[in-house]
């Protein structure tokens, strides 16, 4: 009886039809300029996406005329062609030709519904990859002894743009190793903890006296180094060497035989101290751990566009070393400038920190008074500042100059759309919208939460849900590999990475959601006949918590509970 039954099971399993496939926008454009050019084209060449809310009330995709008239006569594509769109593509509801083109609308209570009930599919980050990529991260501002009072804000912005890229890259199954190792406890360590920032730390400092010591006997022998004792000079008044540097080394000569692109024209030589060998020896030992996890390394190296021009003489330093450089390769990370107007233009970076949070516990003061103490609301504070100076610097592409405003007038409360403040404010209202659901549901005024496939997306009319389900959460997943996906296409020695993307999609989402938020009541009344909409809509709601919850742990950022 037993063998029956499961091969009953077995076989209405195997005449069951299989579940629809993942639908992604990138896909769906691939798909789209495939059936009209019949060739694989370049996505997005024929084919644009709506994103608006207005032009989203007609039409997902649209063929512009001018576009279509490049491939059919008068821009009218033949009508087998749009049949053939209908009958073989999922998701398709209506293909017409408009005067503004071809436009497409797709099936929404189907898209609801595959996305909705598959939620891991869309939300989190997806592994590019099964083969182990490793990437070393190396943040020159943490290289040295540089004291916490010499650590700027454009320092600043640096840590936290390689913190976020580390994270990134793990989300997406990469092996990261971050250089140098902070000791821990010390000044520096405290105050990158204060904002979050997961940097790999040490208890004990690891000795590199026998590395650096092969470095000196190799840079000794080498055709390239100019050694100290030949500089001594003949004439009183010849201009010696510094006691600490121990080498000359002449890169111009070494760029020009390997036939080296992309380093700067004016490096010539370089006069190498002690440090920058300790430097590439943590670098090595670095490598040599990561030989079991990877054959190729990349290593990055994060640096201001101050220090660029030092960078890229290490860099070079490493290569005459060869210290096993045949696996790796090297880019270098250059960020822009801040700039900080105004009578605050003096701050470094643990005053700015400072600064921003005063503003932001006079901010929580004024909108909830004596209710703002303790060590609840000191977290809160801490973690909303944190929040802010992310989304502060990291909003903006790396390479670009930043211009910060400190002036007292400015506002940092909630209400600023463009802040951390503000995403952080609208994720704390998903934590509310759930709390209230799970108590209303203790007290018996809502059932339990029922199976997703129970339920009816059909409910779902109103124009804000599919914006945010079409905007945010089906293309998240491509949202997060955007931050990274120049990393093997790069060419030269320099990286481009679009580490502003996650800031400015939450945003964005955090403005929309917000939109959606005000008008339409997701808790209802409390009857029968309104209930599946409520839980189609938390069920959205539960897909855009999780998009929060994975795009801001990119950034180290605990989601909040409450505001």
């Amino acid at each position: 009886m037993e063998r029956a039954g499961g091969t009953d099971d077995q076989a209405a399993a195997a005449s069951s039809p299989p579940p629809p496939p993942q639908f992604s926008l990138a896909g769906c454009a691939a798909a789209l300029e495939a059936a009209l050019s019949g060739r694989c084209c370049t996505p997005g060449r024929i084919w644009f996406k709506e994103s608006s809310e207005r032009n989203l009330r007609a039409r997902d995709w649209i063929a512009p005329r001018g576009a279509l008239s490049k491939l059919y006569q008068r821009g009218q594509v033949p009508e087998d062609l749009i049949e053939r769109l209908l009958s073989e593509y999922l998701y398709i509801q209506s293909c017409k030709q408009t005067a503004a083109g071809l436009v497409i609308r797709l099936d929404h209570p189907a898209l609801f519904k595959q996305v909705l009930s598959n939620l891991p599919l869309y939300t989190r980050p997806l592994k590019t990859s099964a083969k182990k990529k490793c990437v070393i991260l190396n943040c020159m501002p943490l290289q040295g002894s540089r004291g916490l009072e010499l650590l700027t804000v454009s320092h600043l912005r640096a840590i936290l743009l390689a913190d976020h890229l580390a994270e990134a890259l793990r989300q997406q199954g990469c092996v990261v190793r971050a250089t140098p190792n902070l000791p821990q406890n010390t000044a520096i360590w405290n105050f990158l903890k204060l904002l979050r920032v997961n940097w790999a730390s040490t208890l004990q400092t690891t000795s590199s006296d026998g590395r650096v010591s092969y470095f000196k006997k190799i840079l000794s022998e080498s055709i390239y180094t100019q050694l100290r004792k030949s500089e001594a000079p003949t004439d009183p008044g010849h201009n010696a060497l510094p006691k600490d540097v121990l080498f000359k080394v002449h890169l111009r000569q070494f760029v020009k035989e390997k036939e080296l692109g992309g380093y700067d024209t004016n490096l010539d030589v370089a006069l190498v101290q002690e440090e920058a060998l300790r430097q590439i020896a943590e670098l090595q030992r670095t490598i040599l751990q990561s030989q079991a996890d990877s054959e190729q390394c990349l290593v990055i190296h994060v640096v201001g566009c101050e220090e660029e021009f030092q960078q890229q003489k290490i860099d070079l330093l490493w290569q005459i070393l060869n210290a096993g450089m045949d696996q790796v390769t090297q880019r270098h990370l250059v960020c822009g400038p801040v700039r900080i107007a105004g009578e605050n233009s003096h701050l470094n970076a643990v005053q700015y920190f400072q600064f921003r949070r005063s503003q932001m516990q006079e901010a929580s003061v004024m909108k909830y008074g004596s209710l703002v103490q303790g060590d609840s609301w000191a977290e809160i504070i801490s973690s909303m500042t944190s929040a802010t100076i992310r989304f502060e610097l990291l909003a903006t592409a790396h390479r670009s100059p930043l211009n910060l405003d400190l002036t007292e007038a400015v506002n940092i409360s909630t209400k600023g759309t463009r802040s951390g403040a503000f995403v952080m404010y609208n994720c704390a209202r998903l934590a509310t919208l759930f709390d209230r659901f799970n108590k209303s549901v203790q007290q018996g005024l809502y059932p339990k939460f029922p199976e997703t496939s129970q339920l009816n997306f059909s409910a779902l009319q109103e124009e804000g849900e599919w914006l945010l389900l079409y905007n945010y959460i089906i293309p998240f997943r491509d949202v997060l590999c955007q931050t990274t996906q120049s990393l093997s296409s790069a060419k030269g020695i320099h990286l481009t990475v679009n580490t502003e993307t996650v800031c400015k999609f939450l945003v964005n989402l955090g403005m929309d959601f917000s939109s959606y938020y005000n008008r339409v009541h997701i808790l209802g009344e409390p009857l029968e006949h309104l209930f599946n909409q409520m839980f189609a809509r938390l069920q959205l709601m539960k897909a855009l918590r999780e998009v929060f919850h994975t795009a801001l742990a990119t950034l180290h950022i605990p989601p909040p509970s409450q505001l």
